[in-house]
């Protein structure tokens, strides 16, 4: 039986916090589309592959060390294959050791138990702040 779109997202979880990137990544589709509305001017909008999404993700625990990844709120839609969830991550900038805490909210389409879609919105002024101008990724 195909895992349910709650399900792929607490195995996401458990992945990030593990620092398994590769079984992260392996929750995408091949043809799966990251999006990042907010993002600001010079970093991606859009990641879309699973190859792209490989690059975009696989170092992310040498920029983050992630401790805490709390959904707060877990909305199912009318699309049964779309969830919003209000997520609360917090853990250490790895570069400088200062606290990082960050709310998003994330809209996933899953079909077949594989991630196809993610749009990730997220405060950007935060990360600037937080990673010196980098991206949290």
């Amino acid at each position: 039986m195909t895992a349910t779109p709650a399900e792929v997202l607490q195995q996401a979880a458990r992945r990030l916090l593990a620092k398994d990137m590769a079984g992260f990544i392996d929750l995408y589709a091949d043809d799966a589309v990251m999006e990042f509305p907010f993002a600001p001017p010079g970093q991606p909008t859009e990641v879309a592959g699973r190859a792209a999404l490989e690059g975009y993700l696989l170092h992310y625990p040498e920029l983050l060390d992630l401790r805490e990844f709390t959904v707060i709120a877990l909305h199912e839609t009318k699309d049964p294959e779309v969830i919003v969830a209000e997520i609360d991550a917090s853990g250490f900038v790895v570069a400088t050791g200062k606290p990082y805490e960050l709310r998003y909210i994330a809209v996933l389409t899953i079909r077949d138990g594989l991630i196809v879609r993610y749009r990730d919105y997220w405060n950007p002024l935060v990360t600037r702040e937080l990673l010196g101008g980098g991206l949290v990724r």
